[in-house]
């Protein structure tokens, strides 16, 4: 009897086999176990997954029991992308990962509360969105671990104070600190050939937080003449909750990636997990995202969305935009 797998197991499987750490293997272990078709077909199928679950698990524990050594500062990606949160003491960073991912952080009046990262996920509409709140930077100082969390991120948010009047400098300050370690920060993410050996360029937008204080509302004004050009900007407030939602969207926004829906042939599409890619990517790229094997074997695709007419016919070149529904006929 034919597996017929799925869409979502075969990029489950794919990721498993790019996963590094054991963590990442369970989780796409775990995705393949939970989207496998179930009928006679797949049975030794899902009787390996469930071994290799078994083993690694037990391989986790033993790690633990060893005291294998823990790096607090290597945050494993989840969700659709990563973005670390960067600014000066007191920006209220933890503050805003509570109130955008329900994580709860220590959060306290004095500055140098956050001493290590903290992850949470951001729900974007049908999509998870994973932040991380960082320790704070200072001028002449910032733990190298800091700027590494952003090289290795693929956003960064620029969290500042509104209401305090040094924010331009703090914001020049984090910059350079950056620069120190070559990390680029940019307004949108673009493959450059002729950057210097070791450098990375990293998309970053600037938050403005604490909009709802005294004297925030004209820093924004001078904030957004010097730097809405160069960054996008947006005004928030997490004690208020003031600009939230639009700041969920332009977190999204920041990542530069497109969220693309498949459906098999005669059936509705699956519009509950959409597969995530960057902005600018074709057909070919999401049958290698689903599955390698479809780059060689897709004989066709059917598309709805924007810039083609329904279940029209599409190409292996033809760019996808967000909210595209893709038919792949292999």
């Amino acid at each position: 009897m034919p597996a017929n797998l799925t869409p979502e197991y075969l990029a489950a499987e794919a990721r498993f086999r790019e996963a590094e750490t054991t963590e990442d293997k369970i989780a796409a272990l775990e995705e393949m176990y939970a989207t496998i078709p179930k009928h006679k077909g797949t049975e030794k199928m899902r009787a390996d997954i469930k071994q290799r679950l078994s083993k690694l698990r037990n391989k986790e524990k033993q790690a633990v029991k060893h005291g294998k050594k823990h790096d607090d500062f290597h945050i494993v990606k989840q969700g659709a992308g990563q973005i670390v949160l960067i600014g000066p003491p007191n920006s209220g960073k933890s503050s805003l990962l509570d109130r955008l991912t329900g994580a709860e952080p220590e959060i306290a009046d004095y500055p140098y509360t956050t001493r290590r990262p903290l992850p949470g996920m951001m729900e974007f509409e049908d999509i998870l969105i994973q932040l991380v709140d960082a320790p704070p930077v200072t001028p002449g100082f910032a733990e190298r671990a800091v700027i590494a969390l952003a090289r290795y991120a693929d956003a960064v948010a620029l969290v500042l104070d509104a209401s305090d009047d040094a924010m331009l400098d703090h914001l020049e300050e984090i910059k350079a600190e950056m620069a120190k370690s070559r990390v680029m920060l940019v307004r949108e993410y673009a493959e450059c050939n002729d950057l210097a050996p070791g450098t990375a360029e990293r998309p970053a937008l600037i938050v403005a937080n604490k909009i709802d204080a005294p004297n925030a509302v004209g820093n924004f004004e001078v904030l957004k003449d010097f730097y809405a050009d160069e960054f996008p900007v947006q005004a928030v407030s997490a004690k208020t909750g003031e600009g939230l939602e639009e700041l969920r969207r332009a977190l999204f926004n920041v990542l530069g990636i497109i969220r693309v829906y498949t459906k098999v042939p005669g059936k509705p599409p699956d519009m509950e997990k959409p597969f995530t890619l960057k902005k600018g990517s074709t057909l070919i790229d999401l049958a290698a995202a689903i599955h390698k094997d479809f780059v060689h074997s897709l004989r066709m695709a059917k598309a709805w969305g924007k810039n083609t007419l329904d279940g029209a016919q599409i190409g292996r070149d033809h760019v996808l935009e967000d909210g595209y529904i893709v038919e792949l006929h292999a």
